[in-house]
């Protein structure tokens, strides 16, 4: 991939490795119970080695958001490839389904003022929440 073509992140290479090595530990136990934080499980897609990921989202009706501001990194790329992940979020766990990378305008309605903000600039993970049974 040309660094044409990278999708647009917010942050410096450096940044994201700081963040993945000695930000993500300290805010991983904690996301679930922070408002607009999430924790993402999920799968490697070529070693099937579970990962927890915190992640800012946001949520609207059946939907999962979330601004990619480090792009296209191996957690989209990992629940891309599986078509499913699962979430804790305030306080509850939700299973995702049908995940996609969108810009701003194909989200659809009923995004949230953070995502439309966000997404100005940024492209967005969109999944849907699957009922639980």
């Amino acid at each position: 991939m040309s660094t044409t073509d990278r999708p647009v992140s917010m942050f410096p290479a450096w940044f994201d490795r700081f963040q993945t090595k000695y930000m993500n530990p300290v805010i991983r136990p904690l996301a679930p119970y922070l408002p607009g934080f999430a924790v993402l499980e999920h799968h490697g897609r070529k070693s099937g080695r579970p990962f927890a990921t915190p992640v800012n989202a946001f949520r609207s009706g059946d939907k999962f958001y979330v601004a990619l501001g480090h792009g296209r990194t191996d957690w989209v790329k990992n629940i891309l490839a599986a078509g499913e992940a699962d979430t804790r979020s305030a306080f509850r766990q939700y299973h995702l389904v049908n995940p996609r990378v969108v810009d701003r305008a194909s989200a659809g309605p009923g995004l949230p003022l953070a995502a439309r903000v966000a997404g100005r600039r940024l492209e967005l993970f969109v999944a849907d929440i699957a009922p639980i049974h």
